[in-house]
């Protein structure tokens, strides 16, 4: 769960991206004292998220590798926020998978693919892009300062957190569930 002072869609994609960098820096998802600095400082806009071209040049990096499992057979191309939930055909919203980790992802984000207790397993480069393409999706509509509280009404993933032990607080969930339930409803 996030530091009690996450409390928007903002602060709980800065919390998320404060754990990305620390394990980059070599100490792990798990380090508070990493994870709390750099997420202030995301915060107060002393520190910035690198560029997605950066994030370009690392997937590159990677070679044709499947960006979810590793496996170099069979790679399909991937929008990490599906088109059915609304997302974009660019660059930023794609990654290189393999067709075994694309059927199974199917129309879901990220963390509802993986679930809660997999939040922070996945591939820094899948995440910190998405990260970033969702953010730029709630700066579009207005919903990056709105609390848990002021999600419900258009989140497709409140059965899941209410059903779940995280009903009512905020968790990834959040920054993913409002997109499939607008984009339906738009249809």
């Amino acid at each position: 769960m996030p530091h009690k002072s996450v409390k928007t869609i903002k602060q709980i994609i800065f919390w998320q991206y404060a754990k990305i960098v620390s394990e980059s820096a070599g100490l792990g998802k798990q380090n508070y004292g990493m994870i709390m600095n750099t997420y202030k400082k995301l915060c107060d806009g002393s520190m910035s998220w690198s560029s997605t071209v950066r994030e370009w040049l690392r997937e590159k990096e990677q070679g044709n590798v499947c960006i979810y499992c590793g496996n170099t057979d069979k790679l399909t191309t991937d929008h990490i926020l599906s088109q059915v939930c609304g997302g974009e055909d660019i660059p930023d919203n794609v990654v290189s998978v393999c067709k075994s980790c694309n059927s199974s992802k199917g129309c879901k984000g990220l963390y509802e693919w993986c679930g809660l207790k997999a939040k922070d397993n996945h591939h820094r480069i899948a995440e910190g892009k998405y990260l970033k393409y969702l953010y730029s999706l709630h700066e579009k509509q207005g919903t990056l300062d709105k609390g848990v509280d002021e999600l419900y009404s258009v989140c497709s993933l409140e059965q899941t957190c209410i059903a779940g032990e995280h009903g009512g607080k905020l968790t990834v969930y959040c920054i993913e569930g409002c997109f499939l339930k607008r984009f339906i409803e738009m249809t």
